[in-house]
Order: C-alpha cells, then structure tokens, then sequence
C-alpha cells in the first residue's frame, strides 16, 4: 500500500499550523529566505533552534560542526532555564558563532510560534514529539527550512499533519531533514545499494532491535504542577513521547521501512510494564515486541526495551534468498556468497545530516525527508496501538484512526497521569 502524502487537504495543514489563512497567503512559493539560499552564493545560515534541551543543543552543536558559516541566532523552549542553559553549554564553546541575544530567546507556550516570525534560514526541532506536528506545520507555513528530529508524531492525527506538511514543503520549495540519521550514515547508504542491486537476492523477512537498559529521569520538584512534572519527564508519557518504540526504536523500524520502500501493511503486537513500574516513570510500557508484515510478503519480528540488567542490542538484520546483512551505527555487513563489510572511515551521520541539508539549501537541489520519517513513525505507533490493546493494526486503519492524544488544555496545572495500557481491555480508536 503506498501513502499518498497529499491525502491530507491543504486546509487540514492552515488549521493543523495554527497560522491564518490569510498569513499564509501572504508568503510566497520562493521566499526572500529561500531565493538567498539557492543561488551558490556561500553566506552565513542563521539557524533557531526550538526545543533546547538535550538533543536540541546536540542539534545545534551538529550543525555548527557542519558548517564553518552557520551560526546559532535564536532559541525557544517553553522553560527559561532550558533556553539559559543551552544557550551558554554552546557560548562556552563555540563564542561569536552563538549570536542569539536575549532579545533572540524565546519562552512560554507561543515561543516556537514567536521564532519562526524570525529571520533564520532553517529551524531545528527537538521539543518532546507531541509537539512536532504542529511545530513542522508552523514553520513551513512560515518559509523556514527544517531540520526535524523524530519521531515526528505521537498518535495518527499528527502524523497527516506531516504528510500534508510534506506536501505543503515540496509546493514552497522548502528542504526538510529529518533525525533518522542512518539515512545519511555511509556505512547504511552503501550497504543499502548492494542490497538494491541484489547482493543478499530478495529480502524476505528480518529482526530489529532496541534493547538496552533505563534512560534519564527527573525527580519531581515541590512547586511542579501535574503538567510540569510531566514535560520535565517527557519520555514517560505517550501523549508527550508515544512511547519508547515510537520516541527510540522508530529508527531500526525507518532502516527496514527503507529496504521494503515503504511502511508495513499490519502489525501485531505485545509488550508491558513489568521491570519499571514506579509511578515516577509515568505510565509508558518497558520492552515491546512486534511482528510486521510488508506487501511484498516481507515479515519483521522487531523488539525493544528498556530494563536495566539485561543484555544489550541494536541493530537490523536482514535476510535474503541469497545471503543476509547485519547492520548497525558505525557497522554493516553482508554474509552470503557476495560477502562485503564496511571497513571506510566516516563522518559523525549527527553531523552528515546537517550538511546535507546545508547543502541542499544552497544549492537548491532539494531535499524532502517528512514523508519517510512520518511512515516510520506511523509504523511505531501502529506497533504501540497493537500492543496496547491486543488487536492486529492495520495500516489503512493507523492511518484513519482519530486517536489524538492532546491534552484537554496547554496550561500548568492538574493533569491526570493516563492508566497504564492493558491489552484486551484498552479500546482501539
């Protein structure tokens, strides 16, 4: 089954963006911003980054190695000490390539919409994923480019956000990278061309995995309301993450999404909380497990968890009618009759990407990464909607289905913790 990206209407994108209808008509298909970036002429990129917590200064330190001609010029996040923080982590290093002022941070509910009015070139995401759809929305809407990381959705009503962004992209001659890194990864794009030229013969079914052990947490402060508390703790909720097998294991689902040419057309599931069960760490699930089914014939048994004490794995493997690969970050091998193994140097792909998109900024050759990264993550979700509820998921129903996680308001204040999911008895919308 192949997903038309433009399924969604260009009215779902204006209302999805949160931007008038006449704002938008007031913008132009090439942008002053995108007309000084397609002409060869190598100037400095001005670069915001909204989200700036952890992957987000990450973000903005790859960037900054990418190109000696990119500079940080604003910030937002929704907590002043993120902005403060990462703001300085970067000044400390990297000095008058940080030119953001105060007047150039932004805080509060409205600061992704407050940057994106600004004068940067492209726009870096890394807020908590629930955010992501109306923030790709938004800052298309506005002519940036994007650098969005994933997931790029927590539930199937934002992801036809993205498809009807991806779309909204290509008609604004915009560029989109998205945080799937293994797509600019040279150990993963050569191994990807031996297999299309039939080094391992047809792929025929395939294991990824994700396993490792617990992730960062922060203890509750006594002034934190509900809401806080949560955003603060992000990765435990799937309203805010979609769960770790959409927030983390959506990767090794993108790299054989990659090999099929595109998502799976059903997944059954299972998975629990069996090893992290305080409260504290909300009420997500600690370690899944999921069978897909591709349409070509294709199947994938796909595993992730994250429980301290258990052995470790992360990485893809593939079988073919003639030989089978292995592949990971830093490492891809092929076994078989048409045996190969990576051995080059390569570059950081956190900083490949970056240039990639830099480039194809300023040499107008165009990239457009927001249909994959949205099938990938719609196939994580699909995986998580099974296992929550016990049923088989199909594609066309993932992609009709009118579960939004939103919360009933974007104040601080009370905010119920969700039940944990029981499958059988969890309700599948």
């Amino acid at each position: 089954m192949t997903i038309d990206k433009n399924a969604v209407s260009r009215r779902r994108f204006v209302q999805a963006s949160g931007i008038s209808a006449a704002a938008l008509a007031g913008t132009t298909i090439a942008s002053p911003l995108n007309r000084a970036w397609t002409g060869g002429t190598r100037q400095t990129i001005k670069v915001g980054v909204i989200g700036c917590g952890g992957r987000g200064t990450g973000a903005a330190w790859n960037a900054l190695e990418a190109d000696d001609d990119v500079v940080i010029s604003h910030f937002a996040d929704l907590f002043p000490d993120q902005v403060e923080k990462a703001r300085g982590t970067l000044k400390d290093e990297w000095g008058d390539r940080i030119t953001a002022t105060e007047r150039d941070c932004f805080t509060g509910w409205d600061a992704f919409l407050r940057l994106c009015g600004q004068g940067c070139h492209y726009v870096i995401l890394a807020t908590p994923p629930h955010f992501r759809p109306k923030h790709i929305a938004t800052a298309i809407g506005l002519g940036k480019h994007v650098f969005t990381e994933k997931p790029v959705a927590v539930d199937p009503v934002g992801i036809r956000t993205v498809f009807a962004a991806h779309a909204e992209a290509d008609r604004r001659k915009l560029c989109t990278v998205a945080g799937t890194q293994r797509r600019h990864e040279q150990c993963y794009l050569e191994v990807m061309e031996r297999i299309a030229d039939g080094a391992i013969g047809r792929p025929v079914s395939g294991s990824c995995y994700w396993n490792m052990g617990e992730l960062w947490h922060k203890e509750r402060e006594p002034e934190w309301t509900d809401m806080e508390w949560q955003l603060r703790n992000w990765l435990y909720f799937t309203w805010l993450s979609g769960d770790h097998i959409t927030e983390q294991h959506v990767h090794n689902l993108d790299v054989i999404n990659w090999i099929n040419g595109g998502p799976p057309v059903r997944a059954m599931g299972m998975g629990g909380r069996q090893a992290r069960t305080d409260p504290r760490f909300g009420h997500i699930f600690d370690h899944f497990t999921v069978e897909y089914e591709y349409e070509n014939g294709f199947v994938l048994n796909s595993m992730c968890r994250q429980t301290n004490g258990c052995a470790n794995r992360v990485e893809e493997r593939v079988r073919g009618t003639e030989g089978s690969v292995k592949t990971t970050s830093g490492f891809a091998e092929i076994s078989g009759p048409n045996k190969w193994k990576f051995e080059s140097r390569q570059i950081s792909p956190y900083v490949q990407e970056h240039k990639d998109l830099i480039h194809a900024i300023r040499s107008g050759d165009r990239i457009n990464e927001l249909k994959t990264v949205a099938e990938s993550t719609l196939t994580a979700i699909m995986g998580r909607m099974s296992a929550y509820t016990g049923k088989e998921v199909s594609l066309e129903f993932a992609l009709n289905s009118k579960l939004d996680l939103t919360p009933p308001a974007y104040e601080f204040g009370p905010l119920e913790t969700p039940a944990i999911p029981i499958p059988g008895k969890m309700e599948l919308i």
